[in-house]
């Protein structure tokens, strides 16, 4: 299901990527006119969806994901270390 999911990351990225390749010479390089303008806007919305789609298929998210479960997994042995803890000092009394 993975390597699936990323196939189609790679298939939006590649679609992104000839979009912005065949629209880039189009594009009116002139003063700050409204067409200069909804082209650089444009450019920039591209960009953003190519940095996304690179983004996922690194796989940046899954290192932070594992990172993050650890930092999760050691507060829950320590917060059942406490829990033991008054448990037997519960039991004392």
């Amino acid at each position: 299901m993975r390597k699936r999911n990323k196939f189609k990351h790679v298939v939006y990225l590649a679609l992104a990527l000839a979009m912005l390749l065949y629209a880039l010479p189009k594009l009116s390089p002139e003063g700050p006119t409204p067409v200069f303008v909804f082209g650089a806007v444009w450019v920039a919305f591209a960009l953003l969806v190519i940095a996304a789609h690179l983004h996922f298929i690194i796989g940046v998210d899954e290192e932070k994901k594992k990172r993050l479960d650890a930092v999760r997994k050691a507060k829950l042995e320590m917060w059942q270390g406490k829990w033991n803890e008054e448990g037997r000092a519960t039991q004392r009394l």
